[in-house]
């Protein structure tokens, strides 16, 4: 009876996990669909001219829709923490629904000019409100679904499906490029994707309306609840949130050069050719992918701070030189798995981040805890890490980009040195116990 119990708890746990991360999936598929196709429709939106120029703008609406995120944060974790973590989630993947279908419908600057680019910052204005929603709420969620045990394991599919759904972008793409030629991209191939985003965020909305809802959120007591979700209460735990704002800010950064604006390295200053390079990213992201539940599972077994301490010591060492061999990198096999050294790196951040920052946090400040000094730091440094690289390459210093990735990382390393191991002294664990 008892084994039959703990299977049952098991398949739900597992069932409401899924939801979850699918939902997570879609929403990043929608986010990083835009830069996936930017060097399609970045003329498409913005006058004839240089291109990098015209990714640099393109690259600027992607900087601004991260600054919407500790909004998004703000608003959707004091959601989360006073009405329930599938409310937010449910709220949060209708209004990504809503950007893409935008986008996708927005005429191109040829058509209405200056209305053209201005739609586009307002589509990516509502998403980045999205966004900033789902990430503490989607930790929160897997953290608190998680069981005692396996925490880092479960917490690691945030990752996954946020992976995933970079994976997913980049497969369209990749179908499309052998259906489309670039001059049927240009116009109108590069709609359909963000069409495909709007369609599975529906899906997702109707999924996440079926999930349960996390024990902890549903037993914390009524004195608590009317606590929940504020900034008052938040400050009361300054050294966690500054905490988070330390484990952020190397990881991110590292995160979205790693993968993000990789892909536009290997084009725009290796000189590769686009198909191969989604090709390159594609294997790449599968693989970095597989990493994530593996090192979340060993983090379970000998804590989260050697596998932060191991991305800051790398990540600041090689960081540097991965670029400069990349720079020179001919060969499609060398960019791989040069890439790949890179993301084996960031492996020992994005794996458990996640389980990390809820740990840090009671159950009634854990969302927005979680999720609003993230969305700070990611909108200033995350977001602006492509922009800032662009803008260096066009005048002509892109290698200081490099050491200014390292130096980010550099900064977190200090943070992961000084910080306790955070499964020790658990806020989740701890909560759990008592309930």
């Amino acid at each position: 009876m008892s084994q039959s119990t703990d299977r049952k708890a098991s398949r739900r746990i597992t069932a409401n996990i899924f939801k979850g991360s699918v939902g997570n999936l879609i929403e990043w598929y929608d986010w990083y669909v835009y830069s996936a196709f930017a060097i399609y429709f970045s003329a498409e939106f913005f006058p004839a001219g240089n291109q990098t120029l015209q990714l640099l703008n393109t690259a600027g609406v992607f900087a601004i829709g991260f600054l919407m995120r500790p909004i998004g944060s703000l608003l959707m974790g004091r959601y989360a923490d006073r009405f329930g973590r599938r409310a937010a989630l449910t709220l949060s993947v209708t209004i990504m629904a809503i950007g893409s279908l935008v986008i996708a419908c927005t005429p191109g600057y040829g058509t209405i000019g200056v209305l053209s680019p201005i739609i586009l910052v307002i589509a990516r204005l509502f998403q980045g409100l999205s966004l900033g929603g789902e990430y503490g709420t989607s930790a929160t969620y897997l953290s608190e679904m998680a069981s005692s045990g396996r925490r880092g394991f479960y917490s690691s599919f945030q990752y996954v499906t946020l992976v995933a759904g970079q994976l997913v972008a980049l497969g369209v793409q990749i179908i499309l490029q052998q259906i489309l030629d670039e001059s049927a991209m240009v116009s109108w191939g590069w709609r359909i994707p963000f069409v495909i985003g709007a369609i599975g965020a529906l899906i997702v909305l109707w999924m996440r309306r079926t999930m349960d809802e996390s024990e902890q959120f549903e037993k914390m007591g009524e004195k608590k609840r009317e606590e929940a979700g504020t900034l008052r209460t938040l400050m009361k735990y300054p050294k966690a949130v500054l905490t988070v704002m330390g484990l952020s800010l190397g990881g991110n950064v590292a995160f979205y050069t790693y993968t993000t604006y990789l892909q536009k390295y290997m084009v725009n200053s290796v000189g590769l050719n686009k198909e191969i390079v989604s090709m390159i990213n594609f294997i790449a992201l599968l693989i970095f992918i597989v990493l994530q539940p593996l090192a979340g599972a060993l983090s379970d077994k000998i804590g989260r701070r050697p596998l932060l301490m191991s991305f800051g010591i790398f990540g600041t060492l090689l960081t540097v030189p991965i670029f400069l061999f990349m720079r020179h990198a001919t060969s499609p096999v060398i960019a791989f798995l040069l890439m790949m050294v890179a993301l084996v790196i960031i492996t020992g951040y994005t794996s458990i981040n996640a389980i990390v920052k809820a740990e840090l946090f009671p159950t009634e400040i854990r969302a927005l805890g979680v999720g609003f000094p993230y969305s700070l730091t990611v909108a200033i440094f995350g977001g602006t890490a492509e922009f800032i690289a662009l803008g260096l390459k066009n005048i002509g210093y892109e290698s200081l980009f490099y050491y200014y990735v390292a130096l980010c990382i550099a900064i977190s390393l200090f943070t992961y040195w000084r910080m306790p191991e955070p499964s020790k002294d658990s806020q989740i664990e701890a909560e759990a116990r008592k309930k």
